[in-house]
């Protein structure tokens, strides 16, 4: 075996299915999370009244009856409002209330992100899918995408099979792309795009500016070729150059992703460049999504993270996805700057 750092391109992983739904749940970064361990902004009164709400919406489930089949439309519905949408811009904190609802429920229940739900669905199939999610009392799903309409039915179609098999949902997201004013119009798209589950939606209102930033310099300066060399020497560490890297991302299926990174303490890449392939940045965002959910520290030569996409991708339509993964590569290097 050899001792030098891990090389990503050299990784192709095999993901069993049972292991997808294993993995349903709050990544390490949310692993410990609470809703005391969150930390209201004082100016911002929303965030505080978010943390009763949940509090409250918790408090009023009644012991479950016995789980019902997807396809039965017979028994209760699920006591009080079936499901909660949180609604406010990237790092405010709505991860964080999610994955704290998600630990103070009673069980069984599932957490993913929009993109996991997506891949699960293909990897075991619609109705499967249905019938094995059938079975959780709560099911949360963080970053509802709104700017692929195929995904959005899939999902929403998903999520009414759920709802009517008694499951309570719970969803974030961002808003949709041309709209002005940081998640102003999210909650109006997101029931839209759900149509039939509107009704059973309650939608929790949260202000505030990306908590990632908060009295944070903006993106640290890239790092020197030498200061990746040493970083890459520590254990755990994989180094790649950043071309390499994005070349071999697109062999690999993003729902491996996750896998790739298993045994990585740091991340090192090499001459890291501006992107402005679409295919290339998409991709490029669910690797970051799946390092930040591994809060791993980044160290990189080349251009800043905040340059990293194209301005034209930034006036695009997936923008927000670009946003959101630049203001959590900015995070992770800041990580790394010790490093």
């Amino acid at each position: 075996m050899s001792d030098g750092p891990i090389r990503l391109t050299e990784r192709d992983p095999s993901v069993p299915k049972d292991r997808l739904l294993a993995e349903l749940v709050p990544p390490p970064r949310f692993a410990d999370v609470s809703f005391d361990s969150y930390e209201p902004d004082p100016d911002q009164p929303s965030q505080a009244e978010a943390v009763e709400v949940l509090r409250d919406w918790l408090s009023g489930w009644s012991t479950p009856s016995r789980p019902r089949r997807w396809w039965s439309r017979q028994g209760a519905e699920p006591d009080g409002d079936g499901g909660v949408y949180l609604d406010g811009g990237y790092g405010v904190g709505k991860t964080h209330l999610l994955a704290s609802t998600w630990h103070a429920a009673p069980g069984p229940k599932l957490f993913a992100t929009f993109v996991e739900l997506t891949h699960l669905v293909g990897a075991l199939g619609f109705h499967a899918a249905v019938e094995a999610l059938s079975a959780y009392r709560l099911v949360c799903v963080d970053e509802f995408e709104l700017d692929d309409p195929g995904d959005t039915v899939l999902v929403s179609t998903l999520l009414r099979h759920l709802r009517d098999a008694g499951v309570r949902l719970m969803a974030t997201s961002n808003t949709l792309p041309g709209k002005l004013g940081e998640g102003r119009f999210a909650t109006a798209d997101f029931l839209r795009e759900i149509q039939g589950l509107s009704a059973h939606f309650r939608s929790v209102r949260i202000d505030g500016e990306d908590y990632r930033h908060r009295g944070l310099p903006e993106a640290p300066g890239p790092r020197s070729d030498g200061d990746v060399a040493a970083a890459a020497k520590q254990p755990g560490a994989s180094h790649d150059h950043f071309v390499d890297l994005h070349r071999h991302l697109a062999q690999v299926h993003p729902s491996k992703y996750g896998a790739l990174l298993d045994g990585v303490a740091v991340v090192c890449l090499d001459d890291v460049r501006t992107v402005d392939d679409q295919s290339v940045a998409l991709r490029l965002v669910v690797l970051a999504d799946r390092m930040y959910d591994r809060d791993l520290p980044v160290v990189a030569s080349g251009v800043s993270f905040d340059e990293l996409f194209a301005p034209p991708l930034l006036e695009g339509g997936y923008r927000k996805k670009y946003f959101r993964a630049v203001s959590r590569l900015v995070a992770l290097a800041r990580e790394g700057t010790d490093l």
